[in-house]
């Protein structure tokens, strides 16, 4: 690979990796994150046994999309995008930029409805690298 499609996959890799450990964060956790309670105004055991099963079911549903999402872009960037096959330049960053931007879009209701702040900055970056590892695979 050259100097700019290593580069790129760098990004790729990061960006990647980013959306799978907060994948893994969602997935594990026994509770809701600290911005959600600031976000419903109360602690975990002040909400309904009924709401604490639906937020951790959110949660594992969007930790294990993440996940899936992360595998098969780190496969992608293995295989196909080391190969340089011109598909996986396209596939890798298009999957990545549509979970990571539609997380930053959730955030972005969360924290203009309520006090909580959720933790935009992991998708920007997110997003920030895989444009830039786009930008670097097309030149």
């Amino acid at each position: 690979m050259s100097i700019s499609m290593t580069i790129a996959f760098a990004c790729h890799l990061v960006g990647v990796l980013i959306g799978g450990a907060f994948g893994l964060v969602y997935l594990s956790r026994k509770r809701f994150m600290p911005y959600h309670a600031i976000a419903l105004g109360k602690e975990w055991d002040a909400v309904s046994s009924a709401v604490q099963v639906l937020i951790l079911v959110l949660m594992r549903a969007t930790g294990g999309g993440l996940i899936a999402v992360a595998f098969l872009n780190l496969v992608l960037l293995l295989i196909p995008f080391r190969a340089g096959e011109v598909w996986a330049v396209w596939a890798i960053p298009l999957s990545n930029l549509m979970v990571s931007a539609g997380a930053l879009y959730a955030m972005h209701i969360v924290s203009s409805n309520t006090p909580a702040r959720p933790p935009k900055l992991f998708a920007i970056a997110s997003i920030l690298l895989t444009l830039t590892g786009l930008e670097l695979s097309i030149l």
